[in-house]
Order: structure tokens, then sequence, then C-alpha cells
């Protein structure tokens, strides 16, 4: 966990060892500080008529610099902005607000500015404020959704550091609280690091659960217009995720319409989670919740919490606690999806590329030549002599053992029958050699088990295939993009991998470019697919480096498995 989860964390952690207000705000100062990586921060705590600061905590300001300053603030400019509108602001020049007063002298310079309000109960507390973010550029979004969520959860912890007395009941509460930061930090960390749909749906369904102790959490997303039951942790029966169900009349329709959340407790939510929602597909409860996933005003799905643990119902703190989770889940979700239909964009435009390129290789190859055929003997018959059909015959033949020999090569490319009938080795080696001759200088290097044998078996058809695809694409792109003259290929397995390295001394590319070509698409597609790493390496100038690593999975373990060689291989690795 980075510095910043920690930071966030130790906010309730405080609660729960130190119950001191003053510990507490001071924790909050700093996480909201290293969340955004500020350079100063500073909270300011309404007064009792909440229209001025009564309280203003700062960081990043020295004691002989706050003596220069002068007094703290009590409100007046963008600050007072914050105070009269409680809402987040984010400014990339604070100075060119129009309620800007200004600093006083000896006061820091500061620019970037985020400020984000304290709610406790609906109510204003008081005001979170970050300036200054270290590095380039502003404030982002991200820093804006993180603080907004600190602010929630730090809310919670106030409230209860206010109001703590000694009862288990209010211990649970607070630990609770940290549960929701922890789980919600989860989340976040999730939108840096994860863009797995299925993963990150996972993920927030099992903190979702633990979060508010329910039985069953099930995440429902859109799809059409339909509700999809798109992943679940906890009790469910079998069949149940994947299954779909009409939005119309359904309680998550309900919560989306309203952007609020919807209880099972309500006769009407009851009759249409039996009646139009998942109950129609065997799934019983006594009690439920159900909060909408909404990002940017995007609806998404919802998440639906059902039969809580510990009170028999969910109470207003479970739903204050699974809303403010759902918004950080909402974001995580966005960007997952997001990320999916990019993926799926960039796989519909390479397979059309690919097709294209068949085309134009049989365009320009094949078809040529049948229509340079048909003229020759055209004019043959034309001309009605024997000796013009004899010579039209002789170079009609020519030209067909030519055109034969050129769509055996293609049909080479598109599956080599080495691949079937020798195996792998075998057809990785052919394949050097006809690269070879073409001009480029190759050293290779093939050891796999089976063929030398160490195995009883071959590897299964998909991974032997796309072993074969990645070596053939990568010394492809070697000659057509980086003009190459010499290439080193190892495919070696060893300790249950099989090791793929083609290395070539060609020009290079910037690999954090973009690119709508087939050839790295498709490589990452597949070593996807087959459960494997895919490193490039490459420099304008310097050549590339490609490395892929797959695990072994061989047709003996396949036997009747038809779940994919991706799937296969997850579960071997």
């Amino acid at each position: 966990m980075d510095q910043a989860s920690r930071e966030v964390l130790t906010v309730a952690q405080s609660v729960l060892e130190e119950m001191d207000l003053e510990v507490v705000l001071h924790r909050v100062l700093e996480a909201a500080r290293d969340v955004t990586d500020a350079e100063y921060a500073a909270l300011g705590v309404l007064d009792e008529s909440r229209n001025r600061l009564e309280r203003f905590l700062y960081l990043g300001i020295d004691e002989e610099t706050k003596r220069v300053i002068g007094p703290l603030p009590t409100g007046r400019g963008v600050l007072g902005e914050l105070i009269r509108n409680p809402q987040p602001l984010r400014l990339d020049d604070v100075g060119s607000h129009p309620y800007s007063y200004g600093f006083p002298i000896g006061h820091p310079p500061m620019h970037s500015f985020l400020g984000v309000p304290i709610l406790i109960s609906g109510r204003p507390y008081g005001n979170l404020y970050l300036t200054e973010k270290r590095g380039k550029g502003g404030f982002t979004e991200a820093d804006e959704q993180n603080v907004t969520t600190l602010a929630t959860f730090a809310a919670v912890a106030i409230d209860h550091a206010r109001r703590y007395a000694a009862s288990e009941t209010q211990r649970i509460a607070l630990e609770r609280t940290v549960g929701a930061l922890d789980a919600t930090l989860q989340i976040a960390h999730a939108l840096g690091g994860e863009t797995d749909l299925d993963a990150v749906l996972e993920l927030v369904a099992k903190r979702g659960r633990a979060l508010v102790s329910a039985r069953t959490l099930l995440i429902e997303l859109l799809r059409g217009d339909d509700l999809e039951l798109s992943a679940g942790a906890g009790e469910l029966p079998a069949g149940l995720l994947g299954r779909r169900v009409p939005l119309a009349s359904t309680v998550a329709s309900a919560a989306l319409r309203s952007r609020q959340p919807q209880r099972l407790s309500d006769h009407l939510n009851r009759a249409r989670f039996d009646q139009h929602g998942a109950g129609t597909l065997g799934l019983t409860v006594t009690s439920g919740l159900v909060v909408p996933l909404v990002f940017r005003e995007q609806p998404y799905g919802v998440l639906i919490a059902l039969d809580q643990l510990d009170n028999g119902d969910f109470t207003p703190e479970h739903e204050r606690l699974l809303t403010a989770f759902a918004a950080s889940a909402a974001t995580a979700v966005a960007t997952a999806k997001s990320a999916e239909d990019e993926h799926r964009r960039q796989r519909v435009a390479a397979t059309e590329a690919e097709r294209g390129r068949w085309a134009r290789e049989l365009h320009d190859e094949t078809l040529q030549a049948l229509g340079n055929l048909r003229l020759v003997l055209s004019g043959a018959k034309r001309k009605g002599t024997e000796e013009a059909m004899a010579a039209a015959i002789d170079q009609s033949l020519e030209q067909l053992e030519l055109d034969i020999v050129s769509l055996r090569a293609l049909i080479t490319e598109l599956r080599p029958a080495a691949l079937d009938q020798l195996g792998l080795e075998p057809a990785l080696l052919a394949l050097v050699d006809r690269v070879r001759a073409s001009g480029l200088d190759i050293d290779a290097h093939v050891e796999l088990a089976f063929e030398h044998q160490g195995a009883q078996s071959r590897l299964v058809s998909e991974l032997e295939t796309g072993i074969y695809r990645i070596v053939q694409e990568s010394l492809t792109n070697a000659i057509k993009h980086g003009g190459a003259g010499r290439a080193v290929v190892e495919v070696i397995e060893t300790d249950g991998h099989v090791e793929i390295t083609v290395r070539d001394d060609g020009s290079g590319f910037d690999t954090g470019a973009s690119t709508n070509g087939f050839g790295l698409v498709g490589m990452r597609e597949r070593v996807d697919l087959m459960g494997g790493r895919l490193t490039i390496r490459s420099e304008v100038g310097d050549g590339t480096t490609i490395t892929v690593s797959v695990p072994v999975i061989r047709r003996s373990a396949a036997a009747g498995a038809h779940a994919g060689v991706g799937e296969s291989a997850r579960q071997t690795a």
C-alpha cells in the first residue's frame, strides 16, 4: 500500500485509538495533503453561524512565515466562496478567481487550488483547502474525487470523535468507517493499476459486501434495455451471474431515475424486486439496499446489498457508507468499461486491417495474375493459329505454376501445415528459413520439451498457434517497419513456461505512441488469452526486443476442456 493510502487509513485509526478531535483534524489535514501531493494544506472550521471560520489549521507554512503573514484567515475571498457555496472548487490560478482577496505581505506564492467542504449530517462543518500541487499542472479531477471521498469519511470520523462515548455500538460504527476508507481506497487504486472490468467488479463486490456486512452483494450493469447480473460476492445461487432481466419496472430502474438509494423494505420496491428483478431468478431475501452507480451523470448500474448480518436490516449509516463507496466504485467501473470498449474498438479495427491486407495480397498477386492469363488466352484465341495457341498454353502453364506457389505461400502464412503435421519447433525453424530468404539474417534457437523427448505430449493447439504467430509477427514487423538486417529468435521451454525472445537491429519505435496496426494489438491479445506476460523494449534508432512468457499447457492436461487456453493458462499459473 502506498504512502497516500496509509495516511488516509491513519485518519480512521486515530479515531479508534485516540478519540481526540484535535488528533482527528490533524490526521485529516495530513492525509489530504499527501493524497493530492500538495505543498500547502489547511482545514477551516466554521463557527456556529456558519458564515465565517472559527478555526484555521494549516500545514506547510513555518512559524516565522506565519508570524510575518499575521492573523489567520476568517473566510473572505475564495475561502468565503466555499462557505457561501459548499461545493468542490478547483482552480488553476486562485488569483484569477473573481472573489480572490489577494495575499498579505510575506505570504508564499500560491496558484493551483482545490477546496472541498466537510459536511456532517448534510450541514457544513468546515472546508479542506489544498494549494500548490507539486510537479507540473494543477489539481486533477482524480484529486478532487479522492479529497471529496476523504472529506465524506472524515466527516464521519469527526462526528464520532465529537460525540464519542465508550460504547460498543459506536466502536462498531467506527470500525465500519475504517473498513469504508480501506474499501474506497482499494477501489481508487484500481483506477490506476487495473483496467480489467471483471477484476474491478470482483473487487467492488467483495469490498462492498464487507463494508455493510451483507449476506450477498450483487452488481447489476446496464446492457442496453436490460440489467446483467455481472458480479457478486457472498451467498449466490448457482448460475445466477451472467443472466439478464429487463430494466423496466425494476428497483434498479427506480434508483437510477432518482439517483437515490432504494430499500426493499418499501412495499413497492419489494414487489419490483420479486416480480421484475433478481427475485425472478430465484434469489430470496429479507432486506435489501439498492444504490445507483453513476459517474459524470452517466448511469452504469447498481449495487444491491442483501440481508444485513448484524441488525437484520440496513441502517441509515449503512446507506450513507454504501452510497459514498458507490461513488468511487462507479468511477472504477466507468474507467474499466471505457478501457474495455477501447480494446474492443482496437480489436475490430485490427481485424479489419488484417482482412484488408489479405484482400490486397490476393488482389495484387492472384487476381492480377489470373487477369494476365485471360489476356494471353484471349489474344491466342483471336489469332486462331496452332502456333499462337501452343505458345499461349505454355505461357499459361508457367503462370499457373507461379500462382500455385504464391497461393501456397499465402496459405502457409494463414495456417502452416508443418504446425499441425510436424509440431511447433519444426514449424518455427521453417518460418525462420522462409524469412531468411527475404534477406533478414536470423540466429534461431528453439528448444521445446516434446521435440527433445522431455515431455509426453505436445502443447495445446491454441498455445502452439499463439507462439508461432508471435514469432511470425515480430519478424514481419522487424522487416516491414524496422528495416532490420539482423535478428535473434529464442523459443525455450523451461520451468513450466515457454520463454520467447525476438531481438532485431531495426530502426525501433516509440513504445508510448498509439498504434492502429494489427501487429502489436494482435500480439497483446494473444498473450493475454494465453495467460502470459508481454514486454516490448524499443527506442527510435536502437532496435526492438520483444519478450513473452506463457505458461505451459499440454494436450493431455487440457483434454475435454472447452473454456479456452486463456482460462486454462490462468488456472495452471
